[in-house]
């Protein structure tokens, strides 16, 4: 696999400390509205080495348009399990699924880049027990996403995993 490899291990203290702050309303208010804009940007830029987390490593997702067909980007943090990408359709706790999901699932063919490499993957919404074992292991990672599903008003969040085209 080209994207780099990424455990889901228990979170460092400074992990959790900067979680215990992305979950702040401020915060997560800054990150949904316009974080992430700038975060799209800084990896472009950087050829995915560098990213607002910091802390935790991210994926840019290119991905089409369910309704337009146009090429969008998403930066999101990303685990590996099993050789495939794993994400967390969160949407920082928000009732609604994000819009890079529904993308998704309607064009399942993405590019993902991280650290300098770039390539084709296929995506696949776990379900089921696959899901909730890596929901769990989500949380352990990133302790935030326990807390979001408590605040999705019944919104089971998706987990998502990308597998590399050969």
């Amino acid at each position: 696999m080209g994207i780099p490899e990424n455990p889901p291990n228990p979170p460092s203290r400074f992990v959790q400390a900067a979680a215990r702050f992305m979950a702040t309303g401020p915060a997560k208010t800054f990150l949904r509205k316009v974080g992430w804009r700038f975060d799209r940007g800084l990896i472009k830029l950087t050829n995915g080495h560098v990213s607002l987390s910091m802390v935790l490593p991210e994926v840019l997702l290119t991905h089409t348009g369910a309704k337009t067909g146009k090429q969008r980007s998403t930066p999101l943090t990303y685990f590996t399990d099993g050789g495939r990408v794993i994400v967390i359709a969160s949407n920082y706790g928000d009732p609604r699924h994000p819009a890079w999901y529904h993308n998704v699932k309607a064009n399942p063919r993405v590019t993902l880049s991280s650290r300098g490499y770039r390539g084709a993957y296929i995506a696949e919404e776990m379900v089921g027990e696959e899901r909730d074992r890596l929901f769990a292991l989500a949380t352990q990672y990133m302790p935030n996403y326990a807390g979001y599903q408590k605040t999705t008003q019944g919104r089971q969040i998706p987990v998502v995993a990308f597998t590399e085209v050969s």
